[in-house]
């Protein structure tokens, strides 16, 4: 296996080598573990150091665990481990505005379905055997109950319209004629009850339509209009809010002397809405930390994500800021790249604060980690199904941490796409999903797991209004 750099031979936007902010968390953990000056973050033989010595920064698939976990506990519960959530308060919602949620009460039938007994088809509503005398009047759907038919009586009817009493079964219209005396025959057999929804056909008042716990799609909206419903009863989004740090950060125009254009402050909030959030505000803050202190402390967002800061950089004011209000940190650094420097803290009972790398891919991968998991679990919204697709080219690893790396669907196939780099997004903008490439790297054809993004899936949790 290659040591962490380029390959021979890989192209330029291929590399894998540290970024400054992962290679700044590792002179930090060194210094936290008493170990004096960090060692090269790139040593050219990975196995003289191995990796319970070199890192303290969680595995991949812990860090998302403990992600999921931490909405449900607070500091009375430490560890993070119980399975009960704090029951977040429900809310009732009209229909117009469920789209996404998970129901928090039963979704019970208020009345029977259908009400009363309604025609399948357009025809005639017949009574007895034929043929039939077919009244003048016809019945259609919203109009109050009709007269009853006697035997050897029929009736126009429309889909949907109540059935007069007395009715054996509805005739289609293209199965029946009319002679020259104005007669109704049929043209084939017809059975007792044919095409006629009896009442409570889908179901009786009082019956359970849908448990708690279900995601609320735009069937369950037309179930829960059919069943009489004006407004359903659901877990709240969860609240997240912004804080884009950094003095080097453009909000228009050209890169010039020194300063960038801030990806992340465009980028973040729809990834957050289509992960199932309510962005409250956006805001950049200068790296100041009395100004990140201010901000952190003031906010009522059950979510606070920061960009940028997590590393051990002489502006770098995440860290101090959290222990200066007492957090509890409990994810400081994991072991995937890009992202390194990623980090998860609880401020509050009912807060966490999930700290981004600076570089967008980087930030990219800090959402699908530790950001997503959390989010799901106050959304209340169950884990998607993991699931796998070989790759169609070898991905190089790195010797001990997760890879995520965009790739694009092309069938029953995953292709690995090129510039994905901390600080690139070209790759993932044209990505379909991340594959989650294990210590080591993926050989052509590997079954790797994938994560896809959130609007590749069609899912009703996209939403970037």
């Amino acid at each position: 296996m290659t040591a962490p750099g380029l390959r021979d031979g890989a192209p330029a936007e291929d590399s894998d080598d540290l970024d400054v902010e992962e290679a700044l968390a590792l002179v930090r953990e060194a210094k936290d573990d008493g170990t004096g000056p960090a060692r090269d973050p790139r040593p050219a033989e990975p196995h003289r150091h191995a990796p319970a010595e070199r890192h303290r920064a969680t595995p991949w698939p812990q860090a998302r665990e403990i992600a999921a976990r931490a909405a449900r506990a607070t500091r009375a519960t430490r560890p993070a481990t119980t399975s009960s959530a704090p029951r977040r308060t429900p809310l009732s919602v009209p229909l117009g505005d469920a789209l996404g949620l998970v129901l928090a009460a039963p979704l019970d039938a208020l009345s029977d379905l259908p009400s009363f007994d309604t025609s399948a088809m357009d025809g005639w509503a017949v009574a007895g055997p034929g043929p039939w005398t077919v009244r003048e009047e016809g019945v259609l759907a919203g109009h109050a109950q009709p007269a009853p038919l006697t035997d050897g009586e029929a009736v126009r009817i429309a889909t949907g319209a109540r059935v007069p009493a007395d009715t054996t079964a509805v005739l289609r219209t293209e199965h029946g004629r009319t002679d020259a005396q104005g007669r109704l025959h049929a043209t084939r057999d017809m059975v007792h009850g044919q095409d006629i929804r009896p009442r409570g056909q889908e179901c009786r008042s009082g019956d359970q339509l849908l448990p708690v716990g279900t995601q609320i799609t735009p069937a369950v909206l037309g179930l829960a209009a059919a069943a009489g419903y004006d407004t359903v009863t659901v877990i709240p989004r969860p609240r997240a809010e912004v804080l884009v740090l950094g003095d080097e950060l453009l909000t228009e125009g050209l890169p010039r002397e020194g300063l960038i254009r801030d990806a992340l402050g465009p980028m973040l909030p729809p990834w957050l809405r289509a992960l199932g959030a309510e962005v409250l505000a956006v805001r950049r803050i200068r790296d100041d930390a009395k100004a990140l202190h201010k901000a952190i402390t003031a906010s009522t967002a059950d979510l606070i994500v920061t960009t940028g800061g997590t590393a051990a950089g002489p502006h770098d004011h995440v860290h101090p800021t959290l222990e200066r209000i007492g957090a509890e940190l409990l994810v400081d650094g994991v072991k995937v790249r890009p992202g390194h420097p990623m980090l998860l803290a609880r401020t509050r009972d009912d807060q966490h604060l999930v700290g981004l790398p600076g570089n967008p891919l980087a930030a990219v991968s800090g959402l699908i980690t530790l950001a997503e998991p959390l989010l799901r679990t106050l959304a209340a919204r169950p884990a998607p199904e993991p699931y796998t697709l070989p790759l169609t080219e070898p991905v190089h690893g790195h010797p001990y941490d997760t890879r995520l790396v965009p790739v694009v669907l092309r069938g029953d196939r995953a292709v690995p796409l090129h510039y994905n780099g901390p600080a690139m997004l070209r790759g993932i903008a044209a990505a379909d999903a991340l594959a989650v490439v294990p210590p080591g790297g993926a050989r052509q054809g590997a079954e790797t797991e994938l994560l896809d993004l959130p609007w590749t899936t069609a899912g009703i949790g996209v939403c970037f209004t």
